[in-house]
């Protein structure tokens, strides 16, 4: 099997994406360390920037898509499987030139870089992202030598975020126009502000000097709120009286958030509406923050921060002096709850009382510094559908399978911690 550089076969293949491509975007090995996040999505559905990793794919390629990913929560992210398929890592950006290469892969042909798959064309229909990986190393193998933009650790959703919100901002933005700004706000480079139809703007300050700021549709900035971008505020999402959020921050869909934020980035239906501090951390799904909940982001001694990796079982040096909270789906916490730097909490759980708990929280932990017992999956359960109710949603039965595997897969964690 020889190799060949992908723009080799730009002017033979063009003609072969006339038709829709059938895109399928795949979990790599990035999965395991994009953890609390993957337990409940693919790496597909994870935010980062104003969209997600699938959004941005079907953005750019004009097209809707599907996933391959685990077993248990392929029923909640059906694979649609057609006679000719194309797969994409969804840990990748999107740059141009990755688009072209993807748009002109030849059939029968993988895209790859230093080994990894970057995308393949095949009519072939494997049951697992393994399978997948096993069956495009019998392809032609078309090496590709541009950059690479990437998700690889769970701290990059956060690190990434700035430079991901202004590529966005740019594609999103192309050729429209924006709503007009109030006169009552002080907006600062107004030329990088765009505002959706129907969002609600009340006296503030937005200065978009040090990145773009977007305002999502229906989405509102109450009274008195401080803005410096790169900054992302999701649809029907909603800033708080006085918040003062620096960049590179994304508050995604239906977010309620208030406060001090610096570098966070709330996936979606999750709420921090009370003062209180939170930099360089990544808020899943439909959590809620108490009042005056407060997260460091910075060592005493200034040190690196290191954090917990499930995937690895053991702490694990992140690179960065920022790092604050690591919190997945469904979790909640108390007012005047703490967390330390580089702290990790996983799926369903409710954090409270006084002190600092630990900084590791196995998926349906329920108590605190004081110590942790099991939250019981079907109290769990209720909480989520309780809250949920609030914005007029429920749990899917794929939903409650998705909860159900967790807390088992995590049962020897929280015998281990508690």
């Amino acid at each position: 099997m020889h190799l060949v550089y992908y723009h080799q076969i730009f002017p033979t293949f063009a003609a072969e994406f006339s038709n829709p491509m059938n895109i399928i975007l795949f979990d790599g090995e990035a999965r395991n360390h994009l953890l609390p996040f993957t337990h409940t999505r693919p790496v597909a559905d994870i935010r980062c920037g104003i969209l997600t990793m699938r959004e941005r794919w079907e953005t750019n390629l004009q097209t809707t898509s599907s996933t391959l990913t685990e077993a248990y929560l392929q029923k909640a992210f059906p694979l649609q499987g057609a006679d000719k398929n194309i797969y994409i890592n969804a840990a990748l950006f999107c740059t141009p030139e990755l688009v072209q290469a993807v748009k002109t892969l030849a059939p029968g042909a993988a895209l790859v870089q230093d080994g990894e798959l970057l995308a393949c064309n095949t009519s072939a229909q494997p049951a697992s992202p393994q399978a997948l990986l096993d069956h495009s190393r019998e392809l032609e193998q078309v090496l590709f030598r541009g950059f690479i933009h990437r998700l690889q650790r769970v701290w990059d959703i956060f690190a990434l975020n700035g430079q991901a919100i202004t590529e966005d901002f740019a594609l999103l933005t192309q050729g429209r126009d924006s709503q007009e700004l109030p006169a009552y706000v002080t907006a600062i480079q107004p030329e990088n502000i765009f505002v959706e139809p129907g969002a609600r703007i009340y006296p503030c300050i937005i200065n978009a000097s040090a990145g773009p700021v977007y305002i999502g549709k229906d989405a509102e900035i109450m009274d008195g709120c401080v803005i410096r971008g790169p900054l992302a505020l999701g649809a029907h999402a909603t800033l708080k009286m006085g918040a003062k959020i620096y960049g590179a921050t994304t508050i995604g869909p239906d977010c309620k958030v208030g406060g001090e934020i610096s570098n966070v980035v709330f996936f979606a239906n999750s709420n921090k509406g009370h003062d209180g501090f939170l930099g360089n951390a990544v808020i899943g799904e439909w959590c809620n923050l108490g009042a005056d909940t407060n997260c460091s982001n910075l060592k005493n001694n200034y040190d690196e921060v290191k954090i917990w990796s499930e995937y690895q079982n053991k702490s694990v040096k992140t690179g960065l002096q920022f790092c604050g909270l690591l919190m997945g789906d469904h979790s909640k916490c108390g007012i005047n709850t703490m967390f330390n730097t580089g702290t990790v909490a996983g799926v369903s759980c409710n954090i409270y009382g006084g002190g600092f708990p630990d900084k590791f929280i196995p998926s349906f932990s329920w108590g605190g510094s004081e110590g942790m017992t099991t939250y019981q999956v079907e109290k769990a359960l209720d909480t989520a559908n309780r809250m949920m109710a609030r914005r007029n949603k429920s749990l899917s039965d794929a939903e409650i399978e998705i909860l159900h595997h967790i807390f088992e897969a995590s049962k020897n964690q929280r015998e281990l911690l508690h």
